[in-house]
């Protein structure tokens, strides 16, 4: 299991109540996962409309439970942006 940061992005921060909060998980379906637990209702939501980079690369179509995550990694949550 890897430790590292979570950091949510415009209605993704919104919805979180924060801007970033660390995750103890092997993969990005683990982490998600959590998430979910630990902010039911609008984040759960946020999350189906969102990308995500994991140290920097794009997730893209893969699924998430074959997206390792590392030690001392970041998950980055990237809801939609207007005009972007």
């Amino acid at each position: 299991m890897a430790a590292g940061t979570i950091r949510y992005w415009a209605a993704a921060k919104a919805a979180a109540g924060t801007a970033e909060e660390p995750y103890a998980a092997t993969t990005l379906a683990e982490a998600l996962a959590a998430v979910r637990e630990r902010h039911p209702g609008e984040l759960t939501r946020v999350l189906l409309r969102c990308s995500f980079l994991v140290d920097g690369d794009p997730v893209g179509t893969r699924g998430h439970e074959t997206v390792t995550l590392a030690e001392g990694g970041t998950v980055e949550v990237l809801p939609p942006f207007a005009g972007g």
